[in-house]
């Protein structure tokens, strides 16, 4: 018979996550070394993860990091909103963030190759998954660096972590705003700051569609090139931070509100959950 008892299948069980049956049969296995226990649930868990690489993780959180005047924003991914709000999801989270963070990694790669107390971030994440029993994958890393920022995490649902994350940099003085025009962006999704940041390739696509679009509605062909420009100033509105509507003001842009707050942004990162 097996040297373990009830207590040691709670204590594996409460360390690991795992299930009843998966963990009695494990110790079972390993005649009650707790420490070959936890490699054959690893290796138990790490089939899993090869079974479960295929499937789509549209759940998850977005976790923010400050170290060293600069920002770090991760979006950790899973299958279900379930493990999205489980603690050990959120434990794992925070430790990749912090991982992520002290190397100020700016791409998914650069962040799975970062140490983890002793191994890389993808090794963690492939050990954790193998634990929680879903399929795990940090999706999206982003460092934001400037004078001044503001992170503002946004929970789609009381019941889970932030989905929605976003960071500024800014200089002036004015932090207040500067938080104001990270919810901003956390509801209108730019995806440049400025008019200019948008690629011309892009611009002159759009010109092209509204061009056609203006043909089609019988407009005037000499009164296309103004109403054209007017339509691709509509199109930057919607793309560049800077040239949109103010949420809590349409009157009035993003830039000219930051312009009257004394604030000059300079980058943003904008990251919602499966989007």
């Amino acid at each position: 018979m097996a040297n373990f008892t009830i207590a040691d299948i709670k204590a594996l069980r409460e360390q690991l996550g795992t299930g009843m049956v998966d963990t009695k049969k494990a110790l079972e296995e390993a005649d009650g070394n707790v420490e070959k226990a936890v490699e054959i649930l690893r290796l138990k868990g790490a089939k899993g993860n090869a079974k479960r690489v295929d499937r789509s993780t549209s759940e998850g959180l977005v976790v923010a990091r400050e170290q060293d005047g600069a920002v770090t924003l991760v979006e950790l991914a899973c299958e279900t909103d379930f493990v999205a709000k489980n603690d050990r999801f959120i434990a794992l989270a925070d430790k990749v963030a912090d991982a992520v963070a002290a190397v100020k990694a700016d791409s998914v790669e650069a962040a799975l190759a970062a140490d983890a107390g002793g191994q890389t971030v993808e090794q963690l994440i492939s050990d954790e998954a193998a634990i929680i029993g879903e399929k795990v994958e940090l999706r999206r890393v982003a460092t934001i660096s400037g004078d001044k920022t503001e992170v503002y995490l946004h929970r789609t649902s009381k019941d889970l972590p932030p989905q929605i994350g976003v960071v500024v940099a800014y200089t002036g003085g004015d932090a207040e705003t500067a938080r104001s025009i990270a919810q901003h962006i956390s509801f209108a999704n730019p995806s440049y700051l400025t008019r200019e940041d948008v690629p011309a390739a892009d611009v002159e696509k759009e010109r092209e569609i509204v061009t056609e679009i203006s043909r089609n509605e019988g407009k005037p062909e000499a009164a296309l090139p103004k109403i054209v420009e007017g339509r691709v100033t509509a199109f930057f509105k919607q793309v560049a931070l800077l040239e949109q509507d103010y949420a809590k003001d349409n009157k009035l842009s993003v830039g000219q509100v930051a312009k009257d707050a004394g604030l000059n942004v300079t980058g943003f990162a904008r990251f919602k959950v499966g989007a």
